[in-house]
């Protein structure tokens, strides 16, 4: 029994020690794979390009991945990108066409087409025979060159200027000025909420009042210049063939028979208004002239009775000596 139970007991002592020994180089092994890992990470790390851990986002591409679609979600604009840019373009063009409200319908099809608008439109007609036209289009900014070249190859092109204007620099400071304001507000209510005196909250609510109004001046001028960077201005001009105003003689010398035309032009001009003249004063030299008849006349007869001889009755006695 002795004897079973010291072998037994040696039996347990060497199998406790295998146990032990197979531990300790378990841990060895992990220890040298977990000090060539630390290794390659540190090495990874001073070259700039260690990589996140599993399970985990990184840092700067995995938080703003995960941070757009909630932004999208929200629905609120985000941030322009660092090389982006916000540009205005603007164009004039004049076209001579054979047919105006053709041209017109076109080029009204090309902006809405393009997925633009045809922000006004004034269509005159000069002497009952010639129309022009004049057209503000909106289109956007990508389709641009597009519409551009489609309405200039429409007719017969006589000007064209186009302008592009960056402003990058002014859509950036509105908006870093509107994200300010947006926290000068929030802080502004944070103290009505604390006020406790009447007098801090008439005076914090005046003080809100006037960075309410400073933020919607701001989100105008953003709203503004989002429109005008997102869609371009082309204006139109379209003029018929033979329009007044159109014709290349006009730019000419003149010569003998125009200056002869032009003065009698002048001549009769002159005598129309003359006409003209003597018309309007009519009424007012025949009374005049009336008014003379009647005053002569009436002189006339003064004088008359004025010039008649008086007749005298001679005395009796005077008579009778006389007939003796």
């Amino acid at each position: 029994m002795d004897v079973e139970s010291k072998s037994g007991r040696s039996f347990v002592r060497a199998r406790a020690a295998l146990v032990a020994g197979s531990l300790g180089l378990l841990l060895a092994v992990g220890g040298c794979g977990a000090s060539g890992d630390s290794m390659d990470s540190g090495a990874k790390a001073a070259d700039g390009k260690a990589a996140p851990r599993e399970g985990f986002a990184d840092e700067d591409g995995g938080a703003a991945a995960s941070a757009a679609p909630e932004e999208q979600a929200d629905g609120k604009a985000a941030a322009p990108k660092p090389g982006g840019t916000h540009v205005i373009r603007t164009a004039t063009l004049s076209v001579e066409v054979k047919s105006v409200p053709k041209a017109v319908a076109a080029a009204r099809g090309a902006a809405e087409g393009a997925g633009g608008l045809v922000a006004s439109e004034n269509t005159e007609r000069l002497d009952d025979t010639y129309e022009t036209s004049h057209l503000v289009l909106r289109v956007p900014q990508e389709r641009f060159q597009e519409v551009l070249r489609e309405l200039a190859g429409s007719g017969k092109l006589l000007s064209r200027t186009s302008n592009a204007k960056d402003v990058t620099d002014q859509v950036v400071d509105v908006d870093s000025r509107i994200s300010t304001q947006r926290a000068s507000v929030a802080r502004v209510r944070e103290l009505m909420d604390q006020a406790e005196k009447i007098s801090d909250v008439v005076a914090l609510e005046g003080e809100l009042s006037s960075r309410q109004s400073d933020l919607e001046s701001l989100l105008a001028q953003q709203a503004s210049l989002k429109d005008r960077t997102s869609l371009a201005t082309i204006t139109l001009d379209l003029t018929s063939p033979d329009a007044p105003g159109d014709d290349g003689s006009k730019d000419e010398d003149p010569g003998f028979l125009d200056a002869l035309g032009g003065g009698w032009d002048a001549f009769v001009t002159m005598l129309r208004w003359i006409a003209v003249a003597f018309g309007a004063a009519f009424p007012f030299l025949l009374t005049a002239a009336l008014a003379v008849v009647v005053w002569r006349v009436l002189r006339k007869r003064k004088a008359a009775r004025g010039a008649a001889p008086v007749v005298t009755a001679a005395p009796a006695g005077k008579e009778g000596a006389s007939a003796s």
